[in-house]
């Protein structure tokens, strides 16, 4: 990079990618980008851990503000803080940070799939023992938005459609054209039933706010991805499997959403039993909002 011996990647065409980096901050990334693949080959484990400690240097020297749950930018924007060549120390102090985590590495296996979480049984084969994840929660924040710098910088996005195709595919997803396509989605016949859900969307699609109806829509919706989640568990799930959700509620317009509660009448309807909400912490956006682990067992 010094030497300039590489060319650099063209700048990812990130909208309004000035708001996120400098000039010469851009320029230095667009160099390192370039250098990792020069010194690396692809899908190898040096290239993967070079482009972890890439995307902290990207984020740490970008003007965003990590704040709040929701990426936003400060008011003092960096400019130019990452000289050109002359601060390789930031990248180098990620790299040892990367290394250091990924040098104490667990005895076992272990695969990662790609696949949809709303049609599980399409891609991996049971029985398990143990599900233990964190769902996208019902609070209308897009991972795809907060991830877009990443997805650019890595050549997974080229274009803000591209974002929002891939949002409207995703869990609670309504990030750019995922929005203007909620406004058409009708729920199924066969949808979910519950008492109380209907009593949330009433109320949430009857406030005075201009957007009621179409929040109380991304509501429905999102409950009804998780149950097409929740009903492919028993296909995979061994008798005695232990199930754990880390999910927090959320409010819209003042009205409480208890993603909890719905989760609880979900696994209820499906069999499964022992079924409790155990607070995790209190979550602070909100003195109404908390984080529970939702634990159940199939019988």
């Amino acid at each position: 990079m010094e030497s300039r011996a590489i060319e650099p990647i063209p700048v990812p065409p990130l909208f309004h990618i000035e708001r996120w980096w400098s000039p010469e901050t851009c320029e230095f990334l667009c160099y390192l980008r370039a250098a990792i693949e020069h010194v690396t080959q692809p899908n190898t484990s040096v290239r993967h851990l070079l482009l972890v400690a890439f995307c902290r240097t990207l984020m740490e020297e970008s003007n965003a503000a990590f704040h709040h749950q929701s990426l936003s930018f400060r008011r003092e924007q960096n400019t130019g803080r990452l000289l050109l060549f002359n601060s390789g120390d930031v990248f180098a102090n990620h790299v040892q940070f990367v290394l250091s985590g990924a040098a104490d590495n667990p005895p076992g296996e272990a695969f990662v799939s790609l696949a949809d979480a709303r049609h599980l049984a399409e891609c991996v084969a049971g029985p398990f023992d143990l599900v233990i994840t964190s769902p996208p929660y019902a609070n209308r924040m897009s991972y795809i938005r907060e991830l877009r710098p990443y997805m650019y910088w890595l050549g997974f996005l080229s274009n803000g459609r591209e974002a929002g195709e891939l949002d409207w595919t995703a869990i609670g997803g309504t990030w750019g054209i995922a929005t203007s396509r909620l406004v058409d989605w009708e729920r199924p016949e066969q949808h979910f039933k519950s008492t109380y859900l209907e009593s949330v969307l009433q109320t949430i699609a009857s406030s005075r706010q201009k957007s009621g109806a179409l929040l109380a829509r991304y509501v429905a919706r999102y409950v009804e991805d998780m149950w097409k989640h929740f009903c492919e568990l028993p296909k995979l799930l061994a008798s005695g499997a232990e199930i754990h959700y880390i999910v927090g509620n959320s409010t819209f317009y003042g009205t409480l959403v208890s993603t909890e509660q719905l989760y609880v009448e979900m696994l209820s309807e499906l069999g499964f039993s022992r079924i409790e909400c155990r607070p995790i912490r209190k979550r602070n956006s909100n003195k109404h909002l908390f984080e529970f682990d939702v634990v159940a067992y199939w019988k």
